[in-house]
């Protein structure tokens, strides 16, 4: 099978995103707010966690795609992949404030720390390094 981690993490970015989107919905069905924020902030929060997600999510799928395609990823990738997912699901649930903000900036920090090193990989890969 060609790319079965990137396979396994896109399924897995759909269904964050979807759980994301049913999280808006909750409040705006609740609030009765159809279209923008309707001045309300757990609806901004929540649609900037589901914004990030999908700002930051194709340049992962991307880099980890590449990475598998030139047959470099070994198991770690799966591992590196996983670890993303709940950074983001994290980074969901943190949004909301409360007793669970640490998971807004663990997720943060996973994001970020993942999206260089795969960079740093895929440049190795691409200068024979690797």
């Amino acid at each position: 099978m060609l790319l079965p981690i990137t396979l396994c993490l896109a399924a897995a970015a759909a269904l964050i995103n979807f759980w994301l989107a049913i999280r808006c919905g909750q409040v705006r069905t609740k609030e009765k707010i159809s279209i923008g924020t309707g001045g309300n902030a757990l609806l901004e929060r929540r649609m900037r966690a589901q914004l990030n997600f999908a700002e930051n999510t194709p340049w992962v799928l991307f880099l980890i795609a590449g990475i598998e395609l030139a047959e470099k990823g070994g198991g770690w990738l799966a591992y590196v992949g996983g670890a993303y997912m709940l950074a983001r699901v994290a980074h969901g649930i943190g949004m909301d404030g409360g007793k669970f903000e640490a998971g807004r900036g663990a997720g943060v920090m996973v994001t970020m720390l993942t999206q260089i090193g795969l960079a740093v990989v895929a440049v190795l890969v691409a200068l024979g390094k690797m």
